[in-house]
C-alpha cells in the first residue's frame, strides 16, 4: 500500500505574527544581538595592545654658510668698435693701385692706396719755380732800396722815391711767402696721392679698384674708398634703468669714483670670459624709455670681438660685502613671504622670515632674517612644520663647483641679479 507523506513548508515569521508575540519576546529579538556585538568588541579591545605614537622625523640641519660675495647687476649690449674711420681720398684722380688685404689688420700709417701724382708733381714744380721768381724779385727789390738807402743820406734821391722802393720789398717778400706756401699745398697734394690708414685696426673690402676715377667733390666729402675699425680696445654699450644708474652712483660715491668693473659673456659661452670696466655714462637719462646709456671697455687684442656682436654683460654692485647661504630648496614660500625652518635646542621647528638674495648655484644668498648660528633644515623639508618635534641628523653645506655657479638668474632691480664668491 502506496502511503504519500506531504512536508509541509515551514511558514515564515510573518509581521502579523511577530507582532502576537508577547512583549518579552519581540524586546529580546533587539537586545541580545546587540549585546552579543557588545561583548565581541570589548573583548577585541582587551586583546588588542594599544598603538604606540610615531617617532619624530628625521631631518638634516646645517648652519649657514658665510661668505664674502660680490653683487652683479645684468645687461644685454652690444659691441662698437672705438674708433671708425672711413677712408676718403683728399685729392681727385686715377687710383693706379691698392695695398691691402680685404678685412686685414692695418697699422697706422700704412700705404692703402695710390693715386697717380704725376698732375700733382708738375703743380709742386710750378710752384717751385714761382718760389724762384720770387726769390729773385724780392733780391732786386732788396738791392735798390739798399742803393736808394745811401743816396738818401747824400740828398740824391727823394723820400717818396725811396718809399716806394720800401714797399717794394715788402711786396716781393709777401709774394715769395705766397709762392712758398704754394709749394707746401702743393707737396701736401704730393704726398696725399698715397692714402694711408689714419688708426690701426680691421679694414674693411675695398670700394674702389685700380683704374677707378676718385673725387673729393662727391657728397660726403668724397669717393668712399674703404673703412677702418679700431678693435683694441673695444667699446660695449648698454642701457642701464633709472634704478640701476641710481644704485651705481652711490656705489662709485662710495668707493671714491673708481670705475665699475663688468664681465661679459658672448651667446655661444657659459663663462664671464671677456672683463673691462666702465668707462662713459651720457649725460641724462631718456624721457621715453626711461633708461641712461653707458659703456664699457674691453680688452680685445686678438681681434676676436667684432662691431654688432651682442653679449650678456654683468656689472659689478660694489665692493663684496659678507653673505649667508642656504640651498635654494631650503627656502619656502609662505604665501607673500620667504622662510626657512630652523631648528631649536629643543628640538623644535620654527620658521624664520627671511629675505633672498641672488641664487649661486643651488645655493641662495639671505640678505636678513637669518643668524650664523641658526641650524637650518636643508634636507627633509616637505615632512615638518613649525612647532613639530624632529630629530637632528648633522649636514653640510657645500659651496658650488664649475661654471654651474654662476648660473643666469631674473633680474630684480633694483637689488643684484646674480652674485659670486669674491677672491681671497
Amino acid at each position: 500500500m502506496n502511503m504519500i507523506t506531504r512536508i509541509e513548508p515551514v511558514e515564515p515569521v510573518s509581521k502579523r505574527r511577530f507582532r502576537d508575540l508577547p512583549l518579552w519576546q519581540r524586546v529580546s529579538a533587539f537586545v541580545l544581538p546587540i549585546a552579543a556585538i557588545g561583548a565581541g568588541v570589548g573583548l577585541f579591545n582587551r586583546e588588542a595592545p594599544a598603538l604606540a605614537a610615531p617617532p619624530p622625523p628625521t631631518v638634516t640641519v646645517a648652519t649657514p654658510l658665510a661668505r664674502d660675495l660680490t653683487e652683479w647687476d645684468d645687461h644685454v649690449g652690444r659691441f662698437e668698435a672705438s674708433k671708425s674711420v672711413e677712408v676718403r681720398p683728399r685729392v681727385s684722380g686715377a687710383v693706379t693701385a691698392v695695398h691691402f688685404t680685404d678685412g686685414a689688420i692695418v697699422q697706422k700709417g700704412q700705404l692703402l692706396f695710390t693715386i697717380d701724382p704725376r698732375p700733382f708733381a708738375a703743380s709742386l714744380n710750378e710752384a717751385r719755380a714761382g718760389v724762384a721768381q720770387s726769390q729773385s724779385d724780392l733780391a732786386l727789390a732788396e738791392a735798390d732800396l739798399a742803393r736808394a738807402s745811401r743816396l738818401l743820406t747824400e740828398d740824391a734821391v727823394s723820400k717818396s722815391d725811396y718809399d716806394r722802393l720800401a714797399a717794394r720789398v715788402r711786396a716781393a717778400r709777401a709774394s715769395l711767402a705766397a709762392a712758398q706756401a704754394r709749394v707746401g699745398g702743393r707737396a701736401l697734394d704730393v704726398q696725399f696721392t698715397q692714402v694711408r690708414a689714419p688708426i690701426t685696426g680691421r679694414i674693411s673690402d675695398r670700394r674702389v679698384d685700380a683704374g677707378n676715377l676718385v673725387s673729393t667733390a662727391d657728397a660726403g666729402g668724397g669717393t668712399l674708398l674703404t673703412t677702418i675699425n679700431a678693435l683694441d680696445p673695444i667699446y660695449f654699450t648698454f642701457d642701464s634703468s633709472e634704478a640701476l644708474y641710481l644704485k651705481a652712483q652711490r656705489e662709485r660715491a662710495k668707493s671714491g669714483g673708481v670705475a665699475q668693473q663688468v664681465e661679459i659673456k658672448l651667446q655661444d659661452e657659459s663663462g664671464y670670459n671677456w672683463k673691462g670696466r666702465v668707462d662713459f655714462t651720457d649725460n641724462g637719462i631718456s624721457a621715453q624709455s626711461g633708461t641712461i646709456r653707458a659703456r664699457a671697455v674691453i680688452a680685445n687684442p686678438e681681434y676676436f670681438l667684432a662691431p654688432g656682436m651682442f653679449g650678456n654683460m654683468r656689472l659689478t654692485g660694489g665692493s663684496p660685502e659678507r653673505a649667508l647661504l642656504v640651498p635654494d630648496a631650503a627656502v619656502r614660500t609662505d604665501q607673500a613671504r620667504k622662510v626657512v625652518f630652523v631648528v631649536g635646542k629643543d628640538g623644535t621647528v620654527a620658521a624664520k622670515q627671511v629675505t633672498p638674495g641672488p641664487r649661486i648655484g643651488s645655493l641662495r644668498t639671505i640678505r636678513a632674517g637669518l643668524a650664523p648660528t641658526d641650524k637650518v633644515v636643508i634636507q627633509g623639508v616637505q615632512m615638518i612644520q613649525p612647532g613639530a618635534k624632529v630629530t637632528e641628523r648633522a649636514g653640510k653645506i657645500e659651496l658650488p663647483r664649475g661654471p654651474a655657479a654662476q648660473p643666469p638668474a631674473a633680474v630684480n632691480e633694483p637689488t643684484a641679479s646674480q652674485a659670486t664668491i669674491a677672491a681671497r
